[in-house]
């Protein structure tokens, strides 16, 4: 009897997801775990792999739909046989999650010459206004023209007069826009700030250079100097539950990825369980997955604490909102020449900006200075933490 493959729960609050690219079609045949479709989350592309063998008798939905957790995705059965026997599979036990891996951009550009990516109803829509979807700019993925696409250019027509454009945002600004929203309507941030005198962690950034042979980005150095303050303090690598403050021992460390299609923030896992080689590999791998939005699930979802690399855009201070489900978040800004008073005399020297921002709510100003203290020293002398 045929088998009825619906969409799992693969983590980061999934309600639904939209097809980017079918990897088989009605007729292929399929064994275990061979990838079946990408699908696009709020955070990632993922691949999603076959449970079971046989032959493909029915796919869920086209390519640039949605479907719902739980609804099919596909029907596998024996070649011949009818899809409409199935035999109907759990959402939560249809696939194993650790076989489930991020996948290619969602956002590839289309074929040059080739038709432009629309469902038939998005078609109907545009040719009920006139609209021609080759100068149609799709935000679907894979550049897919979406519904949203072609009705903000109706909305757009009957306020042209006034110089507006209407903009359908795309899943992964939805989503940040409600991580985003949750967070500061939630969270009481307190932001504090501080200018550490970057000379001699700037140094060991260039003998790292040097004796790596690579690029060496600041972000990792970063993290190594606050697993010591956050051992200290175990209330910056907590989670708020209700009554319970849940205090991790884990140090799962996000970082901050701007991409052009948002912003990222996927952990190092167990950052502190590897060299600091290790983690300008692991840094510098997930930067550029995240920008290619490759990075899994559990690497999406899994930061404990944050770091911010806001001086790589021109930045210096700033009020960084935390991500949601954990209670701090700290920032550097563009390091800069600068005079300062020291021993009586002036001196020039390099300061770089420091923000962190915690949750109120279980961190008290006392508590907060202590450990913007304890990160700055680390800063200041990167010898207390690279050695």
């Amino acid at each position: 009897m045929a088998y009825e493959f619906r969409l799992p729960d693969i983590g980061e609050g999934l309600v639904d997801a939209e097809i980017v690219r079918w990897h088989v079609a009605v007729g292929d045949v399929v064994s275990t775990d061979d990838v079946l479709v990408e699908i696009e989350t709020a955070k990632a592309v993922v691949e999603i792999p076959s449970p079971h063998a046989g032959t493909v008798l029915r796919l869920g939905g086209d390519q640039g739909a949605t479907i719902e957790v739980g609804g099919v995705l596909v029907v596998i059965g024996e070649e011949g046989e009818s899809a409409d026997a199935v035999v109907a599979a759990s959402p939560t036990a249809v696939a194993n999650p650790a076989s489930i891996v991020a996948a290619a951009p969602a956002h590839a550009a289309a074929t040059p010459g080739s038709r432009p990516r629309a469902m038939p109803v998005v078609r109907r829509l545009a040719a009920e206004h006139g609209i021609d979807l080759d100068r149609v700019v799709g935000t679907g993925p894979g550049s897919a023209i979406t519904r949203a696409d072609v009705e903000a250019i109706i909305s757009g027509e009957s306020v042209s007069a006034e110089d507006e454009d209407r903009v359908p945002l795309s899943r992964m600004r939805r989503s940040i826009r409600d991580h985003m929203g949750k967070s500061w309507r939630e969270i009481p941030h307190v932001t504090v700030f501080a200018d550490i005198d970057a000379t001699g962690l700037l140094a060991a950034r260039r003998d790292t250079i040097d004796r790596m042979g690579e690029t060496v980005p600041i972000e990792a150095i970063v993290m190594r100097a606050v697993l010591p303050a956050l051992e200290a303090f175990p209330e910056f690598n907590a989670t708020l539950d209700g009554d319970d403050l849940v205090l991790k021992r884990h140090y799962d460390i996000a970082v901050a990825v701007d991409t052009p299609e948002g912003l990222i923030v996927p952990a190092v896992m167990a950052a502190d369980q590897v060299s600091f080689e290790e983690l300008v590999e692991r840094v510098a791998d997930l930067t550029e997955r995240a920008q290619q939005r490759r990075v899994t699930p559990e690497e999406a979802e899994g930061g404990t604490f944050t770091v911010s690399n806001i001086g790589a855009l021109g930045g210096g201070h700033g009020t960084p909102i935390i991500p949601y489900g954990t209670t701090a978040i700290v920032s550097i800004g563009r390091a800069a020449p600068a005079v300062v008073v020291r021993d009586g005399g002036m001196v020039m020297t390099t300061l770089m900006p420091v923000s962190l921002s915690y949750d109120h709510r279980v961190i008290d100003g006392g508590l907060g200075q202590r450990f913007l203290t304890r990160v700055v020293d680390n800063l200041e002398d990167p010898s207390r933490f690279l050695l």
